[in-house]
């Protein structure tokens, strides 16, 4: 679409700036409580809020701290969150059985979840690095990620989330044809109404290093990712794997990273229409919170431009670890 403006001066674009009202009325994204979905770490124990020296502000939480923290986020209005384990380290081993277990940590966290706070959506992360003694999220055959042998585990592994009552499946492991083959285990189990939100386009990015610290795989971690997380040159292929994701049954699809990928959020969104979201990952927070601490940035400035930065993007939602202090923040 070609903008057509008079000349100046008839055409003045700062008399649209000139006033907190008239800024209002011609701003073009908004951001609301409802484009948030705040990204939980969960542990074992009781009365634990353990924090976690490199994501500032953000603790792993026992079960019983989670749902005191779920309901104030659902008193704020957030209508979704999302769980990630820190698991047992003499639980994790190379193959990752306890991913599926109905009674592990995450599937004990929904169904708690769900009786308490029964309209607060439950998100779920499939992947096996919180399980695996290497800290992939596939399993790991001769130094090579196995994709087809993993997918078995993944089909598992979200048959017994559905099963403890998750509304949302996030699979973040990038083996290729898991969400054909989950969303075909999910229909022939009963499970019709449980949504996939695929991490249909997951970069091999320097900035998930806090995640891993928090979910204890980053130590465990062998070699990397690059043979099945996306080049971070890449953005045509991105295409491709959300059009493969939504041909397969996904209902909705995720860019993570988030700032530092806002074109492939955009070209998503545009390509396709589909549910878009994006995950502001621990790196990206961290930084945020890291330089507001030393003095060298507005925190809450910075964390509403980062925010807005997904919805011009294009973005349905956002993951945030800043979800709670935006939600406050809005509340006024």
């Amino acid at each position: 679409m070609q903008p057509i403006q008079a000349a100046f001066p008839a055409t003045r674009h700062r008399r649209n700036r000139r006033s907190a009202a008239l800024r209002a009325l011609t701003r073009e994204n908004e951001l609301s409580v409802n484009n948030l979905i705040w990204p939980v770490f969960i542990r074992e124990g009781q009365g634990i809020e353990e924090p976690i020296a490199s994501l500032p502000g953000v603790s792993r939480l026992s079960l019983d701290r989670l749902l005191v923290r779920a309901e104030e986020a659902a008193a704020l209005g957030i209508p979704a969150i999302c769980l990630f384990p820190y698991t047992d380290p003499d639980l994790r081993n190379e193959t990752c059985e306890e991913a599926w277990s109905p009674d592990n940590l995450t599937n004990r966290a929904i169904r708690a979840l769900k009786a308490a706070l029964p309209e607060l959506a439950v998100m779920t992360d499939i992947a096996l690095d919180p399980y695996n003694a290497n800290g992939h999220d596939g399993f790991v055959r001769d130094g090579i990620i196995v994709n087809d042998e993993t997918v078995e585990a993944l089909v598992k592994m979200a048959l017994a989330q559905a099963d403890a009552g998750a509304d949302i499946l996030g699979p973040s492991d990038m083996m290729d044809g898991r969400i054909g083959a989950i969303r075909q285990a999910l229909e022939a189990a009963g499970h019709k109404d449980v949504a996939i939100m695929s991490y249909a386009a997951k970069y091999a990015s320097a900035f998930y290093g806090p995640f891993r610290d928090a979910v204890g795989a980053g130590s465990r971690l062998v070699g990397d990712k690059k043979t099945y997380q996306m080049d971070p040159a890449n953005s045509d292929e991105a295409i491709r794997l959300v059009a493969r994701d939504l041909a397969e049954g996904a209902d909705m699809v995720m860019v993570k990273p988030g700032l530092p990928y806002l074109d492939i959020c955009h070209r998503v969104k545009e390509a396709f229409g589909a549910p878009t979201f994006a995950y502001q990952v621990s790196g990206e927070y961290a930084m945020i919170q890291a330089a507001a601490q030393n003095g060298w940035i507005d925190g809450e400035k910075a964390m509403l431009e980062s925010l807005m930065a997904f919805r011009r993007a294009g973005c349905d939602a956002i993951l945030t670890y800043f979800a709670p202090a935006l939600a406050r923040l809005l509340r006024g």
